[in-house]
Formats: C-alpha cells, sequence, structure tokens
C-alpha cells in the first residue's frame, strides 16, 4: 500500500493538468498508480481541481475543460527555455534602432523581445493579445493587428488579419516558429498561425527569426518561409557545422546569442 501522509499538493495537480492536456480524460486509477498515492488521494486533488473550473468530472477520472487546454497551453509555451528567450531577445534588441518601427509575431520569444523595447524609441506593431498588454504596461505605441482570434497562441489570424498587414511596412519583422531545418524553412504545426506569419514576414524590410536551439533541425507541418524570405537567424547556442553551413549558403545572418 502506497504511503499517502501528504496533503493534495499544487505540484501534483500541476502534473494531472499536463497529463489532461495531452490525454484529455484522466483515470483516477491511472493517475494513483503514476504518483504512488490512494486513489481518495487523486479524488481529491480532481475535486480541487473541478472546484477552481478546471477539469470536469467523469466516470472513473475528470476530463479537460476546453477553456483550461487553451490557459494550459499558452502557460506551459511561456516556461519553455526562458534563459534561452531572454537571451535570444536581448540580441534581437541590438539590431532595432531608435525611430524604429517593428513587428512581433504572437511567440513567446517575441513576448520577451517586448518586454525589453521600453529601452529603445520605436513604434510596434502587435499581433496577440500578451504582446499588446506588455506594450501598454510599458508604456511603448504601438498598432494592434485584428482578426479572428486564435486562443492557444492569444494571436489573431484569418483573412482579417492578412490584408491589414499588407497595408503595413514595419521595418523589422521578429517571429518564431517550431523549427527549422534545411529544406523545410522555417515550420509550425498550427495552419492559422501559419498564414499569419507569412503575412506578417511579407510585410517586412528585414525579417529576423528567433529560435532557441532546440528547434533547430526540427521541422513541423506546414512551412512558414524559405531562406529566401529571411535576413537573420538569432539562437542562443551554437549549431551543428552542417546547418551553420547551410546558413552560409541560403545567405542568413546568424547571431549566436550570449
Amino acid at each position: 500500500m502506497p504511503s499517502d501522509n501528504v496533503a493534495p499538493l499544487p505540484g501534483r495537480q500541476q502534473d494531472i493538468l499536463r497529463r489532461a492536456l495531452s490525454e484529455k480524460v484522466v483515470r483516477i486509477k491511472d493517475l494513483a498508480a503514476e504518483f504512488g498515492v490512494h486513489e481518495m488521494t487523486v479524488r481529491r486533488d480532481l475535486d480541487a481541481l473541478c472546484e477552481q473550473g478546471k477539469l470536469l468530472r467523469v466516470h472513473g477520472g475528470a476530463q479537460l475543460l476546453d477553456k483550461t487546454s487553451e490557459e494550459l497551453s499558452q502557460s506551459m509555451r511561456a516556461a519553455q527555455n526562458v534563459d534561452a528567450k531572454e537571451r535570444i531577445a536581448r540580441a534581437a534588441l541590438g539590431l532595432i534602432h531608435d525611430g524604429d518601427t517593428l513587428a512581433l509575431d504572437a511567440s513567446t520569444t517575441s513576448l520577451a523581445l517586448a518586454r525589453l523595447l521600453p529601452a529603445r524609441k520605436v513604434q510596434a506593431i502587435a499581433c496577440s493579445l500578451d504582446a499588446a498588454n506588455v506594450l501598454s504596461a510599458a508604456g511603448v505605441p504601438f498598432l494592434m493587428v485584428g482578426g479572428n482570434f486564435h486562443a492557444p497562441a492569444r494571436s489573431f489570424v484569418g483573412a482579417f488579419f492578412t490584408d491589414a498587414m499588407q497595408r503595413l511596412h514595419p521595418d523589422l519583422v521578429f517571429f518564431s516558429a517550431k523549427g527549422y531545418a534545411p529544406g523545410a524553412g522555417f515550420t509550425d504545426p498550427h495552419l492559422p498561425e501559419v498564414g499569419a506569419k507569412q503575412a506578417l514576414i511579407r510585410s517586412g524590410s528585414s525579417v529576423v527569426a528567433l529560435l532557441d536551439s532546440s528547434k533547430l533541425g526540427r521541422r513541423a507541418l506546414a512551412t512558414i518561409a524559405t531562406h529566401a524570405d529571411i535576413n537573420t537567424l538569432i539562437t542562443e547556442a551554437e549549431p551543428t557545422p552542417d546547418l551553420r553551413r547551410q546558413l552560409d549558403e541560403d545567405d542568413i545572418q546568424l547571431i549566436v546569442a550570449e
């Protein structure tokens, strides 16, 4: 019989939510075995999460609510590779000059850059609610580009967004992707985001990709951009010799953030 002297912990409840994010429905028996606690402890965890409006109890377990899935997906993205994103953002700031107009995609790496923009006298174009909130709080002048709201990324996509970006011409565009690999280019699995990022990239005089090293050599479902669309790639670790060679051949400037 497993030991069960510890009251339900927020950490375990967070692990339950992560499990539910991938499986949608979690079972009491499975969770008790995974965490090494009594089933009654798991029931208390699930009851607490249901009271918080994050889960819905079903027979034998619980399922994730749609709004919780969106919130958790965003918070987990924001918590990944935080140090790398901050280093990349600081390097990106070095490309920005007073008087520039720049556009930021809805990525968490661009959000890290948005937090640094008070150091420059610039105007920004925001494509997500989070970027707009950060820029507003920092007193950075910005234009909000709307469209269909894409909840998982808290971004705006669709025809309205694409049409608006055709009329805007920022000096610099900063974007991220799920991966970069020779041949596939810069890729992302979410098709609404792919279309929005493509419109963003087409609008800019200079385009900068912000990718932490975990994304190098990886590919996702759809291509956002090829080497011909990108001027600079910023990452925080030296890429493999083959990848660096490919970037040189593609005439993409590589900046390795310190």
